[in-house]
């Protein structure tokens, strides 16, 4: 018999801790697979809301927004990708150049929980991000890895244009900030134990573990 434990992964799609903490989750899920059933959603957070569409330059921006230095900014790049290395997640951080707005992006996310391949388009995501560079502000890019994870193409464009599931989106942010997570990853379990923050691979199967045994609270 499994028990079922539900997630709620607070995080940006341009956020490298993002991508490391999701990988590491996805193979903690598969590790436990038998034990626990997990239900996971993605839910969205803005690392930069005020992006415009055009992006900036990567080392420019952390250096700018963070304060660091260019070797700074050099080891923080080299320390990602030796953890994505370790899990089997690609850093090409070269092609990734800028960093972009992703308020389209987390729209699009919305729409495709509601399409059931929501955990199957971010991971398309965080990987043509990181892995190949792509701006995720522009909508074709969007368009098409949502129709590469099996959504539907004009569906997807529909849903970029007209706007919708902003308000969806902004109320979401809201609702986690005045909650008091203004950084992420942060996952919400069970919907009242926090983890913040981007973790093993083993950690998230010991958390799992224990969040399946642990007493449900009336």
């Amino acid at each position: 018999m499994t028990t079922s434990v539900s997630i709620d992964f607070i995080s940006d799609v341009v956020c490298p801790w993002c991508a490391l903490g999701a990988t590491a989750l996805e193979q903690a899920i598969e590790n436990v697979a038998g034990e626990v059933s997990v239900e996971l959603t993605y839910k969205p957070f803005e690392l930069n809301p005020d992006m415009p569409a055009v992006g900036e330059n990567a080392v420019e921006h952390l250096m700018r927004k963070y304060g660091r230095t260019a070797e700074d900014v050099a080891a923080g790049k080299a320390m990602q990708i030796a953890r994505g290395e370790a899990i089997g997640f690609t850093f090409d951080l070269e092609k990734r150049s800028h960093f972009y707005n992703t308020f389209d992006a987390h729209r699009l996310l919305t729409w495709a929980l509601r399409e059931g391949r929501q955990v199957a388009l971010k991971k398309a995501l965080l990987r043509g991000y990181f892995s190949d560079g792509q701006n995720l502000s522009d909508r074709e890019t969007l368009v098409r890895l949502a129709a590469d994870v099996g959504l539907d193409a004009a569906a997807a464009r529909e849903v970029l244009a007209s706007g919708a599931f902003a308000t969806e989106v902004r109320d979401l942010e809201e609702f986690y900030r005045e909650r008091g997570i203004n950084s992420v990853p942060a996952m919400v379990l069970n919907g009242r134990h926090l983890v913040s923050g981007s973790q093993s691979v083993e950690y998230y199967e010991q958390m799992l573990r224990q969040m399946a045994q642990a007493p449900v609270e009336a």
